[in-house]
């Protein structure tokens, strides 16, 4: 326990009312009462009313009594109290504090403390509640009754429910890719506008394929209470690239699914995953049981795994993980890996994610800050280094990941373990880290997951505190859904990473003269090859050839707004899939960036646009994902907006009245810029402002794109001298981003 555990029954209780069952992301108001002990409250004494970090509740303002989270507090005996709110005032998980000081007077057993969050008395809303479902939210409560800065928890805390609202929109998930014949799973869920999925979607729906499919339905009806309904044994029997489109009771359009490559022939099929994520057990919310069931009922993964603090698991905690990572675990069906986010301090290496082949094996953390059992001490591995040490005859793999801390891969490396980074979580966008590995010669793949804290996995809506991103989805491509098989699929980096959609994408070299596709990275040591003239995503290619031909085939669930061509650390070319004669009325505004790489990251575009000399048809927001953030149109020739972004983007798009006239102001804290409309074309215009690509791009679209399949070739001229490291990163039009691993390109030995 990490607080004092002295006489809690002595120490009072506490009530919140109303309890019960509330709709994530309302207003509401609860009065909870803290009534004292037999030991009262003494003169400088204190109680905390704390929450999870994760919790992204409203925080709460004592200043304007009309405006949302007014929270007042009052003592029945009339002691005055000093009241703070500090959201990291308290031990973690349960950070978030309002702070109550008697700092006149005291309190005697039966006196009490009204804590109103949400006081509606003077016309405030009520405070806006978690944006994401829990069982069980705790006010809890902890006691300083003797002033000695020594909390004490209360035996019963109160708490309350947090469930779904209605569905604001629909999602129909599928395979992205099978063989002819072969049978596949239609999923289909409603989630609420906070992306929680809904038990209220009591509709019908009609649905259309692209291609015939055998055992799809004409229509489905979702009854009241059903959080998802489920078409399995469908099977097409010509080769193409399916989709399904949802219509509802009155023909109008609904949702597409993402698309479904029907092939002929498949070595390796594309399998879906969230290697990472956490549950109230450590910093997250709802149980671990809770986060395997999500994943695979909910979100509709292929494989998950379980990333919790590692300094925050208890020996019981890591035994029950491999008890749970035993139990859900189900070849073909649902892959499962014990394991564990070795969370070390960022001076030592940062945070990296170890996903172990089998149960039972020893954890290795980077401390035990938060546990108090030091049996095991001698286990951990303090930094990246010893991680690795430690982990040499572990059948494992390890990729860095940014979190709060983040992987400093130029302080600690193994190349044999860390077979790829971690470019995108809820966390934000970090392209820097795949660069670092270029710079340092690493060959690596990418990946991309959630990290979330919500209790989301494979579908993890942000909310509204500082997770400025969507989490994200890694696609591995993998010979079965064994563990052995997604084991296989990660040490030969055959994966690509997206930042929440399903794409489907294959790249590919294609050579003159066959060249040496090594089993492992020479790198390592004396490795088997076999001549080849293909490779795909992943593979360490030997060739001294002086260019090679580039492969690209995307399909993807939204328009391509562009393909960015790499090599390595150069940007070889930018495709989009117009050209200048098709742009139209439309301008995109697109602001993106950190502020560096640690904690602090975050960038505020708080601003406003204005169109002068023209008028504004309409706006539309891009990855706007908190909905506590201003997107408002005032007039027709203004928009005013806040945002952030840790490294990803954000922005809109704005349909002008006139394609030439006017001038485009642009105001923000950061870049201040006057853009005439006339020179808006299809070339970014670029303002930066320091940071980590800290800036705002402006440029011009269709006013309609219809293109979401890319087939691209390109003739590459390789560098002599070292590694070539030929990769994309897709951007789609409504803001998500996809990263293929590189094909590794390097002199032959």
């Amino acid at each position: 326990m990490p607080h004092s555990t002295y006489l809690p029954e002595k120490m009072g209780s506490a009530t919140v009312s109303p309890n019960g069952r509330f709709e994530a992301g309302s207003f509401e108001e609860f009065t909870l009462v803290y009534t004292a002990g037999y030991f009262g409250i003494d003169d400088t004494g204190s109680i905390k009313v704390v929450h999870r970090f994760a919790s992204d509740m409203g925080r709460p303002q004592f200043d304007d009594p009309a405006g949302p989270n007014y929270t007042t507090v009052e003592a029945s005996n009339g002691a005055v109290l000093q009241v703070e709110y500090d959201p990291k005032r308290n031990i973690r998980p349960w950070d978030k504090t309002l702070y109550i000081k008697v700092v006149r007077g005291f309190l005697r057993e039966g006196d009490q403390i009204v804590v109103r969050f949400g006081d509606r008395r003077q016309g405030s809303p009520g405070i806006r509640i978690q944006t994401f479902c829990e069982h069980t939210f705790e006010f809890r409560v902890l006691v300083d009754a003797i002033a000695t800065y020594n909390y004490v928890e209360l035996p019963g805390q109160p708490e309350i429910a947090i469930i779904p609202g209605p569905p604001a929109r629909f999602k129909a998930i599928m395979p992205t890719s099978r063989k002819v014949g072969d049978a596949f799973t239609l999923s289909i869920k409603g989630e609420d506008r906070w992306g929680n999925p809904s038990d209220q979607c009591a509709q019908t729906f009609r649905l259309e394929s692209s291609i015939p499919v055998d055992g799809l339905p004409d229509s489905i009806t979702f009854e009241q209470g059903q959080f998802a309904h489920v078409i399995e044994g469908l099977t097409v029997h010509e080769p193409g690239d399916l989709v399904i489109m949802l219509r509802d009771e009155i023909d109008e359009f609904t949702c597409l699914s993402n698309p479904n490559r029907v092939v002929t022939e498949q070595s390796l099929s594309p399998f879906w995953g969230d290697l990472h994520g956490q549950s109230e057990e450590t910093i997250g919310t709802n149980s671990a049981r809770d986060f395997y069931q999500f994943a695979r009922d909910r979100a509709f993964l292929d494989i998950c795994v379980h990333q919790g603090n590692d300094f925050q698991i208890t020996t019981p905690f890591w035994e029950h993980l491999n008890e749970l990572s035993r139990e859900f675990n189900l070849d073909h069906r649902f892959v499962v890996f014990p394991g564990w986010e070795w969370s070390g301090n960022t001076g030592l290496g940062g945070d990296r994610n170890v996903l172990m082949m089998e149960e039972g094996r020893q954890i290795h953390r980077s401390s035990h800050a938060l546990v108090d059992d030091l049996d095991d001490v001698a286990t951990d591995a303090n930094s990246a280094e010893g991680l690795f040490e430690a982990l040499k005859d572990e059948d494992c793999v390890v990729f860095a990941h940014i979190g709060g801390r983040y992987a400093d891969i130029k302080v600690a490396h193994d190349k044999r373990l860390e077979r790829a980074v971690e470019v995108h979580s809820a966390w934000g966008t970090f392209e820097w880290l795949i660069h670092d590995a270029f710079e340092q010669g690493y060959r690596v793949g990418i990946l991309s997951n959630s990290d979330g804290h919500k209790g989301r996995p494979g579908a993890s809506h942000p909310g509204a505190t500082k997770f400025g991103s969507y989490g994200g989805l890694s696609c591995l491509l993998a010979p079965e859904l064994t563990r052995a098989g997604i084991m296989d699929a990660l040490r030969k980096r055959h994966h690509y990473g997206t930042t929440g959609c399903r794409m489907v994408l294959d790249t590919r070299i294609a050579l003159a003269e066959s060249g040496r596709r090594y089993a492992e990275d020479p790198l390592l040591g004396p490795t088997t090859h076999e001549m080849t003239s293909e490779a795909m995503m992943g593979d360490i290619v030997g060739s001294d050839a002086a260019s090679v031909t580039f492969r690209i085939d995307a399909l993807a669930d939204a328009p391509i707004e562009r393909i960015d061509i790499r090599n390595g650390l150069e940007t070889l070319e930018t495709w989009r899939p117009f050209n200048e004669a098709d742009l139209g009325r439309r301008i995109r505004v697109i602001w993106e960036g950190s502020e560096y790489r640690g904690r602090g990251r975050e960038t505020i575009w708080d601003g406003h646009a204005e169109l002068r000399g023209n008028r504004f048809e309409r706006v539309s927001p891009i990855n706007r994902y908190n909905l506590d953030k201003r997107f408002d149109p005032v007039g027709d020739d203004r928009l005013e907006w806040t945002a952030l972004t840790t490294g990803g983007l954000g922005g809109f798009d704005a349909w002008l009245e006139d394609p030439e006239a006017g001038t485009l102001v642009i105001d923000t804290a950061l870049v201040k810029t006057e853009i005439p409309v006339r020179d808006i074309g299809r070339e970014d215009l670029v303002f930066e402002n320091g940071g980590i690509e800290r800036r705002i791009r402006v440029f011009r679209l269709p006013d309609e794109n219809p293109v979401t399949q890319a087939q691209l070739e390109r003739d590459i001229p390789l560098h002599a001298d070292r590694d070539n490291a030929l990769y994309v990163r897709i951007i789609q039009e409504d803001g998500h981003m996809i990263w293929s691993s590189p094909i590794y390109l390097v002199p032959p030995v």
